[in-house]
């Protein structure tokens, strides 16, 4: 019973001793800026009903009325069907984008509808038939290839018969290995730039507008998780700060240990205006931008504050007033790493 008693006593005093302290956010100030529709629409540049376009490996149909022996693409096999024999008749697109017609030589027709290839076949016959009559068709998709990297049951190059949109693509992977990928770091390249869509909101939370449509050679990556990292910058001029890329651990990491990874601690907060640490975090068509007091964190005054993956840091030398003067002086970080941010930062601070 006596020691019941002290074990009692000591757990009471214990609990006694605790005390919580809900500490305030670290958060100076915060806005959120969204890119103009119309600057997305452009980035995009994909529309429902716009004409298909042909590439090299597309079979086209080209008949001239009135001319059957100038007709490319009009005799079949008996009792074949369109698709068993479109890949072996009518007129292949070549590599070099152009097809062969008779009289009127070599063709050049890649990028360009059926409707444009009828008028032009039609004004080069007009040198040798009198008002020419044409047609055109596509026969068979050969030039609808898709690209799909990273984390699928079934990665690689995939053909398909007509475009495309996302989702479909997706599916010609097998699946999204889900427990291992980075949905917040996907992203769709099309010649060479990231385009603004969210993957996370289509796969995970059905908002179909992400759901563009694609063109041919639009490369989806799907990168791992353990991929995921921040990206952080500044500090004085002259200081131990590293900076660059900092690698989240199981998808976590808070300001303060980003900043310790490039060089910056308590012992060196000289090396730059700790009080007004700058984050720009992006998300696809919109971004956050925070100025968080670190040193406040440091203290013990203020809570930690969690990054995301792809969130850029910036620790300014000295005081800053405008976030105009702080892209400025990032300006040529960014730009050295220009493929590893996401499309906002990319198109909102880098396309001028």
């Amino acid at each position: 019973m006596v020691i019941a008693a002290l074990l009692n006593a000591a757990c009471g005093g214990g609990s006694a001793a605790v005390r919580v302290k809900n500490l305030p956010s670290a958060v100076v100030s915060q806005k959120e800026e969204v890119l103009p529709k119309e600057l997305i629409d452009a980035q995009l540049n994909a529309k429902d009903g716009e004409p298909y376009r042909v590439g090299p490996g597309d079979v086209l149909m080209v008949l001239v009325f009135g001319h059957p022996e100038l007709a490319i693409g009009t005799y079949m096999p008996a009792g074949a069907t369109l698709t068993q024999t479109s890949r072996t008749v009518g007129l292949v697109i070549d590599n070099d984008g152009t097809i062969q017609l008779p009289l009127i030589g070599a063709v050049n027709v890649a990028g360009k509808s059926s409707e444009e290839i009828r008028a032009l076949v039609e004004q080069r016959l007009s040198t040798y038939l009198k008002d020419p009559h044409v047609t055109v068709q596509v026969l068979f998709n050969g030039s609808i290839r898709y690209y799909l990297l990273g984390e699928f049951a079934q990665p690689g190059i995939k053909f398909a018969d007509r475009p495309m949109r996302l989702l479909e693509a997706l599916s010609l992977g097998g699946s999204v290995l889900f427990e291992q990928a980075s949905l917040r770091g996907a992203y769709l390249a099309r010649a060479g730039k990231k385009l603004p869509i969210n993957f996370y909101r289509l796969l995970r939370e059905g908002d179909m507008r992400q759901n563009i449509r694609l063109q041919p050679e639009d490369t989806v990556v799907v990168p791992d998780n353990r991929s995921e990292q921040v990206f952080v910058f500044g500090g004085a001029a002259g200081g131990m700060m590293k900076g660059g890329p900092v690698p989240m651990i199981n998808g976590r990491l808070d300001l303060l240990q980003a900043l310790a990874v490039a060089g910056i601690g308590y012992q060196e907060r000289a090396q730059g205006r700790l009080d007004q640490v700058h984050v720009i975090r992006s998300e696809f068509d919109r971004g956050q931008l925070f100025v968080v007091n670190a040193d406040a964190i440091i203290r013990g005054d203020a809570a930690p504050f969690p990054l995301a993956a792809g969130d850029i840091v910036f620790v300014p030398e000295t005081a800053v007033t405008r976030w105009n003067q702080v892209i400025g002086q990032l300006l040529p970080s960014l730009q050295a790493i220009s493929a590893l941010l996401n499309p906002f930062v990319q198109i909102k601070f880098l396309s001028q």
